[in-house]
């Protein structure tokens, strides 16, 4: 009798263990690579162009961070919020914000998702966004596929 229950018990934990693994592991955007080849600006902190990973923090969608892949201390935790895409996208990709040289990062896709993870514009953005407004002129969009 006990080695029945010890059994039962043994393919139960295994079940649950190989529904779970799969399933964390194919959440989408957990981490995503890119070259980033300028400067540019999160959450008013510069980071210099190279390559980066984004990941999120635990299980929030919205918590997120961008560290360099080559070096620890170029990085920046951030939070998110979700917008809705017109489309779904294929592939994966960040959006900056170009305002003459300076870039701001704006927005994290993921493929085959309906909401991308967009970042609420920091002081200085605002500010380049107002001095180009006077002018009559627009920041530009760059995306970035990730990979």
């Amino acid at each position: 009798m006990n080695k029945q229950i010890f059994s039962s018990l043994a393919t139960g934990c295994l079940l649950v263990l190989m529904i779970a693994v799969p399933t964390h592991a194919q959440m989408p955007g957990t981490r995503m690579r890119v070259t980033i080849p300028f400067d540019f600006m999160v959450r008013g902190k510069e980071l210099p162009a190279g390559n980066y990973e984004i990941r999120r923090i635990g299980d929030s969608p919205r918590g997120l961070v961008i560290q360099s892949v080559y070096h620890n201390h170029d990085h920046v935790i951030f939070e998110t919020e979700d917008v809705e895409t017109r489309q779904v996208p294929n592939r994966s990709e960040i959006v900056f914000h170009r305002y003459g040289g300076t870039y701001f990062l704006s927005e994290v896709l993921t493929a085959g998702e309906e909401t991308a993870e967009e970042l609420d514009p920091s002081h200085a953005e605002r500010q380049l966004r107002r001095e180009l407004a006077s002018s009559n002129a627009e920041a530009e969009t760059v995306s970035l596929a990730v990979y």
